[in-house]
């Protein structure tokens, strides 16, 4: 059987974000929107004819750091091969746009690791996502709200060491999406030790990604999304390999969801884990 490949256009790849939510991936209202104009050459699929019916993203971080995500096959389509065509056929498309030497990432559902791993990719951690309802708090002076009359800089530069790479425009349109509220905190010298973002999804809200110094920071910035949706789900996805991550989890009795596996080809990014308490997405990393 013959497709064509291409790139996605955004009608199509808001096609893909359907498939992802009848899925019960649970998408940002605003991810489409954001994800596509910030990475508009990185979602791809094949195509019967005019009919998409499979997909996948492909990003590009300034050639460092790929990271593949939203990998769907149409339910008429399965069975057919044309999944794993399609999955050798992004990887290798992303690792000529990087550096030699450069790693992908995935986070990858655990029926499909077997897979992943045939095709170069080894287990790093496991991600589980939790969830909980909103309840009111009491917010800690530290903690203030992110808006665009905010300067970012700061925010972006804590960002970049904890997710290990430069994504300076991604991050700053991901802190002011209308769809999400934003919070940071600082230490008592005024520096910048974490921050998290809560934004509106389908069956929710999720908070991605949740960055802090510490448990402390973490709990108080975990509160604070909370406090702003009470008796709303709210969903978390943490690296378990950050054992205080799970004793956040846990002290908040959340609910386990489902897991993926982060997998990375190539050799692992020197991410500061302790610092993650809650990953950005499963999509782009």
């Amino acid at each position: 059987m013959k497709f064509d490949f291409r790139l996605l256009s955004i009608t199509e790849f808001e096609q893909l974000i359907k498939w992802a939510a009848h899925e019960g991936w649970d998408p940002g209202l605003n991810d489409a929107t954001i994800f596509y104009n910030c990475f508009p050459d990185s979602f791809c699929g094949y195509f019967d004819q005019d009919r998409l019916i499979a997909g996948g993203s492909i990003v590009n971080y300034n050639q460092d750091f790929g990271f593949m995500g939203f990998f769907i096959v149409h339910p008429d389509y399965r069975g057919l091969g044309i999944g794993q065509s399609l999955w050798f056929q992004r990887r290798d498309l992303l690792l000529n746009k990087l550096k030699s030497g450069a790693s992908i990432g995935m986070d990858g559902v655990l029926n499909m690791q077997k897979f992943y791993t045939a095709g170069g990719f080894e287990l790093s951690f496991r991600d589980e996502r939790r969830v909980r309802l909103g309840e009111k708090f009491d917010i800690a002076p530290a903690i203030q709200r992110i808006n665009e009359n905010i300067e970012l800089l700061n925010i972006i530069a804590y960002d970049k060491i904890c997710f290990g790479f430069d994504r300076n425009e991604f991050i700053k349109t991901w802190l002011t999406n209308p769809l999400a509220v934003s919070f940071y905190s600082v230490n008592e010298k005024g520096i910048i030790n974490g921050f998290a973002v809560l934004r509106k999804t389908i069956q929710g809200h999720k908070i991605g990604p949740l960055f802090a110094d510490n448990f402390n920071v973490a709990e108080m910035l975990y509160k604070a999304c909370l406090n702003e949706v009470p008796q709303e789900k709210v969903f978390l996805d943490i690296p378990t390999s950050n054992t205080e991550a799970v004793q956040l989890s846990n002290k908040y009795n959340t609910d386990y969801v489902f897991e993926c596996a982060r997998m990375y080809y190539g050799s692992p990014p020197a991410i500061p884990i302790e610092k993650i308490f809650g990953i950005t997405t499963f999509e782009l990393g």
